[in-house]
């Protein structure tokens, strides 16, 4: 059985851009937002690089906090990363997929969350078959704006056997 996963919005704009959101419904079991990323999504600006297909995903399950998240952790991230971390917690969901790195390390450190990023999806999507080529996908990703250090590149195309 695949793992269920909690997204934040960037990696879920980062695969849109791509035209391949349809790799985490292939790779995991249920894809979870928190209403507030939806709120995000729905917000965004324009229907260029895949935000109508983003908007459109109707396998995205939406859901909503029991209560908000703790204090400190809202006052320490973003409110979609806030939302992420306390749905997993609130779901009993052990996996997150989140870029920004304060966001990732307090997942992992302070909540013992499993956290994966963009670049490890396609990594996974490389491995599985499901894309030709993962470095360039990053990179298509990096021209289209999308922020990632060349290290990272260098090391998701390191797992992903490139």
């Amino acid at each position: 059985m695949k793992a269920d996963i909690i997204c934040n919005s960037g990696p879920l704009i980062a695969l849109a851009v791509l035209q391949r959101l349809d790799l985490l419904r292939t790779l995991f079991g249920k894809v979870i937002v928190p209403e507030a990323i939806q709120r995000e999504i729905l917000a965004g600006g324009g229907t260029g690089g895949g935000l109508q297909a983003l908007r459109n995903c109707a396998w995205l399950e939406v859901r909503a906090l029991t209560s908000p998240p703790d204090p400190l952790l809202a006052a320490t991230l973003d409110g979609g990363e806030a939302s992420v971390i306390a749905l997993a917690r609130q779901t009993g969901v052990g996996t997150v997929l989140m870029d920004e790195r304060k966001g990732r390390k307090i997942a992992r450190t302070i909540f013992g969350l499993r956290v994966m990023g963009t670049a490890r999806v396609i990594a996974e999507a490389k491995l599985a078959g499901h894309i030709p080529s993962a470095r360039a996908a990053l990179l298509q990703l990096k021209k289209a704006g999308y922020w990632l250090e060349d290290r990272i590149i260098e090391e998701a195309c390191r797992m992903a056997g490139e």
